[in-house]
Protein backbone atom coordinates (compact mmCIF):
# COMPACT_ATOMS: atom_id res chain seq x y z
CA UNK A 1 0.00 0.00 0.00
CA UNK A 2 1.72 3.07 -1.06
CA UNK A 3 0.29 6.62 1.15
CA UNK A 4 -0.11 9.53 -1.67
CA UNK A 5 -0.05 12.92 0.00
CA UNK A 6 -2.71 15.15 -0.51
CA UNK A 7 -3.59 18.12 1.05
CA UNK A 8 -7.14 19.48 -0.26
CA UNK A 9 -9.55 21.59 1.23
CA UNK A 10 -12.95 20.48 0.65
CA UNK A 11 -16.63 21.14 1.90
CA UNK A 12 -18.17 18.05 4.53
CA UNK A 13 -20.78 16.65 3.03
CA UNK A 14 -22.18 15.92 6.27
CA UNK A 15 -22.12 18.88 8.12
CA UNK A 16 -21.48 21.47 4.99
CA UNK A 17 -18.70 22.92 7.52
CA UNK A 18 -15.13 24.10 4.70
CA UNK A 19 -12.60 22.10 5.77
CA UNK A 20 -8.70 24.05 4.31
CA UNK A 21 -6.27 21.44 5.08
CA UNK A 22 -3.70 21.06 8.17
CA UNK A 23 -0.78 23.37 8.43
CA UNK A 24 1.72 21.32 10.45
CA UNK A 25 2.26 18.98 7.63
CA UNK A 26 0.01 16.46 8.63
CA UNK A 27 -3.57 15.39 6.18
CA UNK A 28 -6.43 15.82 6.77
CA UNK A 29 -9.12 12.95 5.48
CA UNK A 30 -12.41 13.97 7.85
CA UNK A 31 -14.27 17.01 8.90
CA UNK A 32 -13.27 18.38 12.54
CA UNK A 33 -16.24 19.32 13.30
CA UNK A 34 -18.43 16.38 12.90
CA UNK A 35 -15.77 13.82 12.31
CA UNK A 36 -17.41 12.24 9.41
CA UNK A 37 -15.31 11.38 6.07
CA UNK A 38 -15.94 10.30 2.90
CA UNK A 39 -15.07 6.68 1.50
CA UNK A 40 -12.89 8.34 -1.71
CA UNK A 41 -9.77 5.83 -1.45
CA UNK A 42 -9.94 1.85 -2.41
CA UNK A 43 -6.04 0.47 -1.89
CA UNK A 44 -4.52 3.24 0.40
CA UNK A 45 -4.58 6.81 1.61
CA UNK A 46 -4.62 8.90 -1.01
CA UNK A 47 -5.23 6.58 -4.58
CA UNK A 48 -9.00 8.44 -4.67
CA UNK A 49 -10.02 5.22 -6.45
CA UNK A 50 -13.26 4.06 -4.54
CA UNK A 51 -16.32 3.76 -6.89
CA UNK A 52 -18.48 3.33 -3.51
CA UNK A 53 -17.90 7.57 -2.48
CA UNK A 54 -20.37 7.02 0.26
CA UNK A 55 -20.37 9.15 3.51
CA UNK A 56 -18.26 7.39 6.57
CA UNK A 57 -19.73 7.45 9.94
CA UNK A 58 -16.81 8.25 12.52
CA UNK A 59 -18.03 4.84 15.22
CA UNK A 60 -15.13 5.93 18.04
CA UNK A 61 -11.93 6.13 18.53
CA UNK A 62 -8.98 3.58 18.98
CA UNK A 63 -5.59 3.28 20.23
CA UNK A 64 -2.42 2.21 17.71
CA UNK A 65 0.67 1.76 18.88
CA UNK A 66 2.76 2.95 16.12
CA UNK A 67 0.10 5.62 15.18
CA UNK A 68 -1.95 6.57 18.03
CA UNK A 69 -5.20 7.80 18.10
CA UNK A 70 -7.38 6.74 15.47
CA UNK A 71 -10.84 7.03 14.51
CA UNK A 72 -12.88 4.41 13.36
CA UNK A 73 -14.96 5.63 10.12
CA UNK A 74 -17.42 3.31 8.73
CA UNK A 75 -19.35 3.66 5.38
CA UNK A 76 -22.90 3.66 5.16
CA UNK A 77 -22.89 2.27 2.31
CA UNK A 78 -20.62 -1.24 1.67
CA UNK A 79 -19.45 -1.15 5.11
CA UNK A 80 -16.17 -1.14 5.16
CA UNK A 81 -14.16 0.46 8.23
CA UNK A 82 -11.08 2.29 7.98
CA UNK A 83 -9.21 3.80 11.09
CA UNK A 84 -7.71 7.18 10.44
CA UNK A 85 -5.53 9.28 12.62
CA UNK A 86 -6.89 12.36 15.01
CA UNK A 87 -5.79 15.52 13.71
CA UNK A 88 -4.83 18.24 16.14
CA UNK A 89 -8.03 20.34 15.96
CA UNK A 90 -10.66 17.24 16.20
CA UNK A 91 -13.70 17.82 18.38
CA UNK A 92 -13.73 14.49 19.83
CA UNK A 93 -16.70 14.92 21.99
CA UNK A 94 -19.19 14.64 19.09
CA UNK A 95 -18.18 10.72 19.66
CA UNK A 96 -20.16 10.66 23.19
Amino acid sequence: MVFIARQEPFDCEHCGEHIEPLINGSYRNHCPKCLWSKHVDRNGPGDRRSECLSLMKPTGVDYRKKKGWMIVHLCTKCGKEIPNITACDDDLSVLK
